[in-house]
Parts: C-alpha cells; sequence; structure tokens
C-alpha cells in the first residue's frame, strides 16, 4: 500500500469527546529558539542561527501571572537552549521566590558555552529540576541525532551536576530523557517500557562514568517540526502518523499534559501545549482571537480555557504508553 492510499482517522474523531482542560498547575514557557545545537529530532527547530527570543515586557507580564496565581505549582522553561534567551534567570529567580517548583530543559552541552559556565552551580543554588535530553545511553545514536561530540559533552556536563549533588540530594533532581532515532523506513517502533529501559541506562552510565540520576522520560517523536520536515521528505509522514494511530491508547486521555498546563511563547501567545505551540495551533477566546498572556491579566484567572485544541500529531501522545514531557503516561 502506498502512502496516498492510507486513511488517517482524524484525532478528534478517536477520541469521539473533545479534551477539556483540568485546574492549571504547570506553566511551560519556550523562551525562544535560540540554542547552541541543530539537533535533528528537534521540533522547535532551534539553532544558533535563530534570534527569536522572549522580550522584556512578556517577561515582565510572566513573573506577574507567577506571583499572583498560586494555583501554579510547577514554572517549567524550555527552548531552544531556555538558558541562551532573555529572561531565564528572572523567571527562575521569581519563580523560586514564589515558591513555585521550577524546571529547567538543558541541553547540557551549553554548560560548555564560555558564557554559560556557571549554570550547573546556578542551577545548584536554586534547586532547579535539571531535565536533560540524552536520547541513548549510547556515544554513536547520541552524535548521530545531536551532533558529533555532543555525547562526551553531555557526560562531562552530568558529572559537573553529579559533583554539585544533583542525582543524590533529594533536593537537585536530574532526569534524562530518551527519544528514538527518527524514522528512516517504514519499520516503525514504539519507545521501549520506561522503567525497563530506565535500568539499563542508570546501569551503563554508572558502570562506565560513575554517573547518578533520578528518573529516565521516554518521549515519542511527534511528526511536527524537523522530525515532520525528514518524514515528508522520505515519504513517511502519513504511514508514519497511521502508525501511530494504530497504536492509540485511550487509557491515556486523562493524563495527557495539555490537561493541567499552559504553554506559553516567547511573544506571549498561549497554547494547550508546546507541541501545539510549534504547529501554531493557538488556544483562542471565545471570539476566536489570539489567547495572550494578557488576557490572563485581565481576566484574573487562569483557567478560561474549556476545550483542548487537537490534531492528528496528537497520535503521537497517546500511542502505546503515552508520551509527554514527563515521559510514559502508563
Amino acid at each position: 500500500m502506498i502512502a496516498t492510499e492510507l486513511k488517517i482517522i482524524p484525532f478528534k474523531d478517536k477520541i469521539k469527546t473533545p479534551l477539556t482542560k483540568t485546574k492549571i498547575t504547570v506553566l511551560q514557557i519556550n523562551l525562544g529558539k535560540k540554542c547552541n545545537l541543530a539537533c535533528h529530532h528537534c521540533h522547535v527547530e532551534a539553532s544558533p542561527k535563530r534570534t527569536e527570543e522572549l522580550t522584556p515586557e512578556i517577561c515582565q507580564q510572566l513573573i506577574e501571572i507567577i506571583n499572583r496565581f498560586p494555583q501554579i505549582e510547577t514554572v517549567d522553561l524550555t527552548g531552544g537552549a531556555p538558558e541562551m534567551n532573555y529572561g531565564f534567570k528572572p523567571l527562575v529567580e521569581a519563580s523560586k521566590k514564589a515558591g513555585k517548583n521550577v524546571i529547567v530543559r538543558s541541553n547540557l552541552t551549553v554548560f560548555f558555552e564560555p558564557e554559560y559556565k556557571e549554570l550547573p552551580l546556578y542551577f545548584a543554588q536554586n534547586q532547579v529540576r535539571v531535565i536533560a535530553s540524552l536520547p541513548c545511553y549510547l556515544e554513536d545514536n547520541v552524535d548521530k541525532q545531536r551532533g558529533a561530540g555532543v555525547y562526551n559533552q553531555s557526560i562531562q556536563a552530568i558529572q559537573k551536576l553529579n559533583d554539585l549533588g544533583y542525582g543524590k540530594n533529594p533536593e537537585l533532581i536530574l532526569d534524562l530523557v530518551y527519544n528514538p532515532p527518527i524514522p528512516r523506513n517504514d519499520k516503525f517502533a514504539l519507545t521501549p517500557p520506561q522503567k525497563l529501559l530506565e535500568i539499563d541506562y542508570k546501569k551503563y552510565l554508572f558502570d562506565k562514568f560513575k554517573i547518578e540520576f533520578n528518573n529516565l522520560f521516554t518521549i515519542t517523536n511527534l511528526p511536527i517540526g524537523r522530525i515532520k520536515n525528514y518524514l515528508e521528505y522520505a515519504n513517511l509522514y502519513t504511514p508514519y502518523l497511521q502508525f501511530l494511530e494504530n497504536h492509540h491508547n485511550s487509557e491515556i486521555l486523562s493524563n495527557l499534559m495539555c490537561r493541567n498546563q499552559l504553554s506559553i511563547d516567547y511573544l506571549g501567545n498561549i497554547y494547550d501545549c508546546d507541541f501545539n505551540q510549534m504547529e501554531n495551533l493557538n488556544s483562542t477566546t471565545k471570539t476566536g482571537k489570539k489567547l495572550t498572556v494578557t488576557h490572563l491579566l485581565e481576566a484574573g484567572k487562569l483557567d478560561i480555557i474549556n476545550t483542548i485544541k487537537t490534531a492528528n500529531y496528537c497520535y503521537g501522545c497517546t500511542a502505546g504508553s503515552g508520551s509527554s514531557c514527563g515521559g510514559a503516561l502508563v
């Protein structure tokens, strides 16, 4: 069967009942697209050539939101390399002062850029939870996805964090993220069982490098960003979507990350999740206008979205054991 003959059941028809928001407890902020890497699997399409980043005005509005709404439990900072974009430290410090948990999604190699060598100590001093990309525990697989030399720098970066107590001190959490290689043919596979793969990661990294970390998160490659571009080029986009649809697990729907979070871009626009953000699927007001942080401040509440916007790439979050920014969902 050729790709043009494949039929995908629209995600909204598959789930039948629209997804709805629960109480918002997570604010995920994409600070911009500047990054020191240009990874093949990056759905953000970040790179050293990108210049888009948070503005002082939006940063101040976000700090006001963090201070005003005690229901926010976690502020999740992503990018690009979030550390390289405007507003990173002000948002960390405002969030910690307001008693929030703070996550930074780090590529680890940023520690070796001259301006950012102090980051590991800064993270430890502010008890920032580090969620770091390490898409495999083997060097060859990592360098193929993220660039030559990235694996060795990542190992050294984790060792720096370990030396500061990360992965050992219960207040200094270090999690690693696995994502599979980009599909090169139609022999698709789901991510391995998260807990079993975590055992393999921990054994290999400790035996070889004395590395310790807390949790491994497995994340499915969604067909957006650079992955979508490649899949379309290789005539694999529709077959991959159908593979994800065929492995849809309805038990996951109640656990989806889009239900209790708001995703905010560097312009202050609001989305249900980071994936919708990258596909420009904005959350909207009742009149159809793009929802922004200004609307939240004017409304005086965070819980103003009822129905979550979905698309066919949402099958990536519901396939198999599920996928989210916090790993598997069942």
